[in-house]
């Protein structure tokens, strides 16, 4: 689907790189940005023992957590360049338990608008080159001016 999207702002990608530089939660994870495209948007986040739940697996809240913001940011690749994104609203499904090495969140547009943003997330549990799907996420993200 991102392939036949066009971004706006020919600056999308550092607008985005910016914005992600400047989220705590995503630093509080560790998070780093692997894939920055138009309507595409990929989130790795390192598993650690501070990010799990009572039984070892990462807590469902740091799966959720990156997969809204990797839908967030694919929607932001396609607004305008004083757009700020956030979500209105969403749905989870988890899937599996997330254990490995770490977490790929992939967030990708579905249906952009001008001003409503449908995406579709889905974050893997990775060890070495094996992946586990664990979750899927639909969103609705809206373009404001700044907030």
């Amino acid at each position: 689907m991102s392939s036949e999207l066009q971004a706006r702002d020919p600056e999308f990608e550092e607008r985005v790189r910016t914005s992600f530089a400047q989220q705590g939660l995503m630093s509080t994870f560790a998070a780093g940005l692997d894939r920055v495209e138009p309507g595409l948007v990929e989130i790795v986040v390192p598993f650690a023992d501070g990010l799990t739940q009572q039984d070892g697996f990462l807590h469902a809240g740091v799966v959720i957590a990156a997969m809204d913001s990797a839908c967030g940011y694919a929607a932001l690749t396609l607004m305008e360049p004083d757009c700020r994104v956030l979500t209105v609203e969403l749905k989870v499904n988890l899937l599996s338990v997330a254990s490995g090495e770490r977490l790929l969140a992939r967030g990708q547009v579905m249906r952009p608008g001008r001003t409503l943003t449908v995406c579709r997330g889905d974050a893997y549990a990775r060890t070495g080159e094996e992946e586990r799907h664990v979750a899927t996420i639909l969103t609705t993200m809206i373009g404001v001016g700044r907030v």
